[in-house]
């Protein structure tokens, strides 16, 4: 066996190398969780506001991206109606009017004409004969469609939010850096979008038997493919939204952050989870991650928004909040739902342990690791910034203000200018 030249041996990481990469995220202002809860500028010092785009020319690329328009048909081309909200508002109408038009043609034209254009608006594939008072929804093809529909809405939705409510708030509160107003933006839209998420697929839950996390009844009476339409409509509105962000970040939409793949990996990761779990007809168990991720996330993000505004008693009473509900439901509902796929697996039918999907099962012997990994995953993922977490609440209990440890006062550690310095 060969050894290496000059009678080196591979490095490894020596302890104090691991704490000098742990100190570096504590203090990096670019990472999403340490980031936002590092000390800030006081508010309503004046800064130099730099413009959030330039041009190389005239008709040039943007060097960053704006959210000015610079047409419609440009704005599709160049994917910036992500970013524009006027350009996917004009899309979204685009849709409607034509569906519009063709509902009110159609009796003229052809009464048993299907509207193309509903599948991109309004969840398709119904189950034909299932009672108008108890209609249920399979999934089909169309569902691409629908999801594709609310990328863009999630893309309108997102700058709206963040260019005319919360950049108004955030100068209101006394923030001019570019920088934070945009990560304000960005942080508004998260408390708001996991708390309306959270709360729905909480009432979801309480319409479906695996009420409040009974986990012997995502296998019972598996395959579960006949969907209710508010649990049809807010799985695929779920896979959209992360769709969205997927592309925002592949994209480079927002301004770099330096634990970029880790994020990137936690997005492949869910989007794994969605689409395996509705494909194979998991959904009951994926109302349940949803759930368990959704609530949580909207008080880290109310916690960063109030460290920006320097409400510091307020933002460390809902960081304890915070950590207590992170705690229960990002690892001990978690580690139940981990438990239920190994241990709980063979409650499912016999006749359902095939691999059929014309009949709507899949659950042979390995598809038992299939669910399991993609939830260890994420699991590990949530450790990773637990403990990170945690070591912000140990700064805090030493009366030290309270950081976060995955990624926000994003300044990349650069100034915007000469009298940023100091920050």
């Amino acid at each position: 066996m060969s050894r290496p030249q000059n009678g080196t041996h591979p490095k490894r990481l020596r302890p104090e190398q691991i704490q000098t990469s742990l100190n570096r995220i504590e203090t990096d202002p670019a990472h999403h969780l340490a980031g936002p809860f590092r000390p800030q500028t006081p508010l309503g010092q004046n800064h130099v506001v730099h413009s959030p785009v330039t041009y190389n020319s005239k008709n040039g690329p943007p060097v960053r991206w704006s959210t000015e328009s610079r047409g419609f048909w440009q704005d599709i081309k160049s994917l910036r109606w992500v970013v524009v909200p006027s350009s996917s508002l004009k899309i979204l109408l685009l849709v409607f009017v034509l569906w519009a038009n063709w509902e009110l043609l159609a009796p003229y034209i052809g009464k048993d004409l299907q509207n193309p254009f509903a599948p991109l608006i309004f969840i398709s594939h119904r189950i034909p004969d299932t009672p108008d008072s108890d209609p249920r929804y399979q999934k089909g093809y169309f569902d691409l469609a629908f999801i594709a529909y609310y990328v863009v809405f999630w893309s309108f939705i997102r700058q709206s939010i963040t260019i005319y409510i919360c950049r108004p708030l955030a100068k209101w509160f006394g923030i001019r850096r570019e920088t934070k107003l945009d990560r304000f933006g960005e942080q508004g839209y998260a408390v708001i979008y996991f708390l309306v998420m959270g709360l729905w697929g909480m009432r979801i839950m309480s319409q479906l038997p695996t009420w409040w996390y009974r986990t012997e009844y995502f296998w019972i009476d598996y395959p579960h493919w006949d969907m209710k339409p508010e649990l049809k409509c807010y799985y695929l509105m779920q896979a959209a939204y992360w769709c969205q962000q997927l592309i925002v970040l592949l994209l480079g939409l927002e301004k770099p952050r330096k634990d970029y793949y880790e994020l990137v990996a936690h997005h492949f990761v869910t989007l794994w989870l969605v689409g395996w779990s509705y494909l194979i007809n998991l959904t009951l168990i994926g109302n349940a991650v949803y759930l368990s991720m959704d609530l949580p996330d909207s008080l880290l993000g109310l916690s960063k928004l109030l460290n920006y505004i320097q409400w510091n008693r307020t933002k460390t009473a809902v960081f304890a909040v915070f950590l207590c509900v992170w705690s229960y439901f990002r690892h001990w509902l978690n580690w139940v739902i981990l438990y239920s796929v190994w241990f709980e697996f063979d409650l499912m039918p016999e006749t359902s342990k095939r691999w059929e999907p014309k009949d709507g099962v899949w659950m042979v012997w390995w598809m038992k690791y299939q669910v399991f990994a993609p939830l260890v995953l994420l699991q590990a993922l949530n450790l990773f910034w637990y403990f990170l977490i945690w070591r912000i609440a140990w700064r805090a209990i030493g009366d030290i203000k309270a950081t976060d440890d995955r990624s926000d006062d994003e300044d990349d550690g650069e100034p915007d200018d000469e009298n940023d310095k100091d920050d």
